[in-house]
């Protein structure tokens, strides 16, 4: 078996042997480890793909029973942040032409979303070149009411197109339409909607500075909420010293040893083919929308049924969302005692589950309009990393100076505790050898994730949970990309005003995180 081999090209990828990013196009992919050789896994591309569906089929979770209580899966991490995190990537990224095709080509894709976390999947081009998102020029324009429910007293659809034709979909008109995809993204995006009118109305009618103070609380909210809430604060504090420091990226600047941007920012495909697909293994087979629904709904169901979160149509009206099920913004005991009592209770904050190399049973199948050859979402995400010709986990760990995880240790299944539910090491026979010293770094970034206890609330009260949190790796690449894509764009709070601080009226004892965003735009 040949793992180095880069004298092979998938189909003959133009460009793909090339250990350079773009330079020609605004908004590139490109590699953080542009010196390190592709990983394969065979002898020839029969025998990569062979070794890839067996290990894709082992990261399927099985026996996943439909649960709205407590799981043994479940991490301490609030279900909102999986779908924060798909809402940034919407932010960051939009290749309409990436797919698992063969005339893939990593050194020619452009980024057609800019490489900056300025919103643009909210404001799309601004209210002079799309006129039709603004119903003044600075408010967006809201959707149909829906049902009112819990906290969330005034909810809104997204502003949708009315098709001519009997049965067609009601399309989003939004910045981004893939921030309709299922019902919950669709609702976030409504809240910054919301967020963005509010701040219109708080700064007397002042568009541009809305916009600039709704970007700045955003992207606070990722150095400050997002990244320390999934990336091991030992690893965190490598790239952002001031978080764990308590002081502010003046005094205490942030370090990229790895993330090397030239004249602009640019999209590492090592970030975006592998370590940011983390959050496939936090999402939940089924969630519960609000209390007044019987029950909670499926990630994926047929279009057609009404109990789904499936997205590209119209809400329903009571299928607004109750967001105490999804962050903690109540305070506690916000159910009642028997609620309390009862650890199946609908009145409860919905968790992510962790990271871990499993992925629940609804991805392994994906419906056809959504995915096919494959549908399985494991498998999708594994034959890109490798048409992308990323490296092994274990090269982009020499790379970084840090030991490399033993074949032995990258365990393949359910991270409960349960010895059942860990399937096998990535040097199990199964694999005949495809993958000994040579994770794909996908793989290899859910399995090195570090346990830890984190304080949660709860309506029984203030508890310690187990999370598994992003590793030096995984950490690493998120973070420096994240953190380097800020510090490159001229617009962020970092280069315009690094001492910025949220507005104190938004703020709850100084802290400003989604939580309190979703509170404000509520």
């Amino acid at each position: 078996m040949s793992v180095n081999s880069s004298s092979r090209f998938h189909g003959g990828v133009r460009g793909a042997e090339l250990s350079r990013g773009s330079l020609l196009f605004g908004g590139p992919f490109g590699r953080m480890f542009r010196a390190l050789p592709p990983a394969d896994f065979g002898t020839d591309d029969i025998q990569s793909e062979a070794a890839l569906k067996v290990l894709a089929a082992k990261m399927l979770a099985i026996h996943e029973d439909s649960k709205n209580g407590p799981d043994p899966e479940e991490s301490g991490i609030s279900a909102v942040y999986t779908y924060l995190g798909q809402f940034i990537d919407h932010d960051l990224t939009f290749d309409p032409a990436s797919s698992l095709q063969k005339q893939n080509d990593p050194d020619a894709l452009v980024d057609y979303r800019t490489p900056r976390f300025d919103l643009d999947n909210v404001y799309g081009r601004g209210p002079d070149d799309q006129p039709y998102l603004f119903e003044d020029g600075k408010h967006f324009i809201l959707g149909k009411p829906l049902n009112p429910t819990g906290t969330n007293t005034d909810p809104h659809d997204l502003p949708r197109s009315v098709p001519h034709t009997p049965g067609a979909q009601h399309r989003a008109i939004i910045g981004d339409p893939r921030n309709d995809e299922n019902t919950i993204v669709s609702q976030l995006q409504g809240l910054f909607l919301k967020f963005h009118n509010k701040m219109v109305d708080t700064l007397g009618g002042d568009f541009a500075a809305a916009q600039r103070e709704v970007r700045f609380h955003y992207q606070w909210i990722i150095l400050n909420d997002f990244l320390p809430t999934l990336i091991d604060a030992d690893v965190l504090a490598e790239v952002l010293p001031h978080i764990k420091a308590g002081t502010d990226v003046v005094r205490d600047p942030p370090r990229l040893r790895f993330y090397k941007a030239r004249d602009e920012a640019y999209m590492p495909l090592e970030f975006a083919a592998a370590a940011y697909r983390f959050g496939h293994s936090m999402v939940r087979p089924e969630y519960q929308l609000n209390l007044d629904l019987d029950a909670p709904f499926p990630i994926f169901a047929g279009s057609a049924e009404p109990g789904t979160l499936r997205g590209f149509r119209a809400l329903p009206k009571n299928h607004a969302i109750d967001w105490r099920l999804f962050v903690d913004l109540e305070p506690l005991g916000w159910g009642d005692a028997a609620d309390q009592n009862n650890p199946n209770t609908k009145k409860r904050t919905q968790r992510a589950y962790k990271i871990d190399t499993s992925l629940v049973n609804p991805l392994g199948n994906l419906p056809p309009d959504i995915a096919a050859d494959p549908s399985a979402l494991a498998l999708r995400n594994l034959e890109r990393g490798w048409r992308m010709r990323l490296p092994s986990g274990q090269a982009v760990a020499k790379a970084m100076g840090i030991k490399p995880l033993a074949d032995s240790d990258i365990l393949i299944g359910k991270f409960t505790g349960d010895p059942a539910d860990t399937l096998v090491p990535i040097d199990h026979a199964d694999f005949k050898g495809a993958f000994v010293g040579n994770c794909p770094l996908w793989t290899y970034v859910l399995a090195e994730t570090i346990e830890k206890q984190i304080t949660i609330e709860t309506t029984e009260g203030v508890k310690q949970q187990t999370a598994r949190l992003l590793g030096e790796v995984g950490g690493r690449i998120v973070a420096e990309t994240m953190v380097g894509i800020l510090l490159a764009d001229s617009s962020s709070f970092l280069a315009q005003d690094p001492r910025w601080t949220p507005m104190p009226a938004l703020t709850e004892a100084g802290v400003f995180g989604v939580r309190e965003l979703i509170k404000a735009a509520l």
